[in-house]
């Protein structure tokens, strides 16, 4: 390996913080559901996403149809389908495994769209991918099934990873597009476009009583909301984008993969979540995709003999 593909301690730290922060994302989300309806908690969440940002970066350099494809998708999409599942029967540990899934929706939209053609280790991810959902399914048929989750829970969370899936296509042809992509002006400005549409979502679906109930929210929802916008939008997404501009995107790629391990470690541990053993199978299968996905490149290509 190359120096240019080693992380210096200082990146490496950089990655194993990012994990954390976006593995515990999804408990701050939980927590911030007690006090925020779905859509209320996402106006929040972005609010705070491009506040003060919006004051001091510049506005991307790039045809607004992008800033405004990738807010709807990757903000109300993604995160109006998240948070409402999280509502309606999904918890916060099998939320961070099935988040993931968007590797594979993306793979699917990207050969529909952009004509890409899925590698070897690409397509045996899907084929695992496709059998761990089928165990999550079969978690509903089962008498033994958790009731902490509902089917109506699994759809909504599976919708929100497509939903990132076609963010992940808008910001391709946005960069494709735009000679001076800027991946953080890009984000901050499209994170203004959520907020208009998720306050027009709550006057017309929250229940007039709970419109607002978020003034007498707890301090610690606030701060989880503050967290959501702030440490896993901003500063995680910071951080990424700087170990891709200094890595290759192989060698950062994999340190996602500790995401759901953190995520599922947190929701058994802070919030009590069980899972059954149907759901074991899924996750066990979802990992082994993922690992398929991002190591299996690695695994297939053949060993070089070391020069003397």
């Amino acid at each position: 390996m190359s120096g240019a593909e080693r992380l210096s301690g200082r990146d490496l730290v950089a990655a194993l913080a990012i994990v954390f922060i976006w593995g515990m994302n999804f408990v701050a989300m939980k927590f911030a559901l007690r006090d925020f309806t779905p859509f209320q908690l996402g106006a929040a969440r972005y609010v705070f996403a491009a506040l003060p940002l919006v004051l001091f970066v510049k506005p991307p350099r790039l045809h607004w149809k992008w800033v405004l494809l990738y807010g709807l998708f990757q903000g109300v999409g993604q995160f109006g389908f998240l948070f409402t599942a999280l509502r309606v029967g999904m918890t916060g540990s099998l939320a961070s495994v099935l988040m993931q899934t968007q590797v594979f929706f993306t793979a699917i939209f990207g050969y529909l769209l952009l004509r890409e053609r899925p590698s070897r280790p690409l397509q045996w991810g899907l084929l695992l991918a496709a059998l761990g959902l089928s165990c999550f399914s079969a978690n509903y048929l089962s008498p033994q099934g958790s009731s902490a989750t509902t089917a109506w829970g699994f759809i909504l969370n599976l919708c929100s990873a497509a939903m990132w899936a076609a963010s992940n296509i808008v910001a391709r042809r946005a960069q494709r597009a735009s000679a001076g992509f800027d991946p953080l002006s890009f984000v901050v400005w499209s994170s203004v476009v959520p907020v208009l549409p998720f306050a027009l979502l709550t006057l017309a679906f929250d229940d007039p009583a709970t419109r607002w109930h978020w003034t007498a929210a707890s301090a610690t929802n606030w701060i989880a909301v503050a967290y959501l916008g702030w440490m896993a939008t901003v500063l995680a997404y910071g951080m990424w984008t700087g170990l891709l501009k200094r890595h290759p995107a192989n060698r950062v790629a994999p340190f996602s993969l500790g995401v759901p391990v953190v995520g599922l470690t947190a929701g058994l541990l802070l919030l009590g979540e069980t899972i059954t053993v149907w759901q074991w199978a899924g996750i066990a299968l979802v990992v082994a995709a993922l690992a398929c996905v991002m190591l299996g490149a690695r695994w297939l290509s053949p060993v070089k003999p070391q020069s003397s």
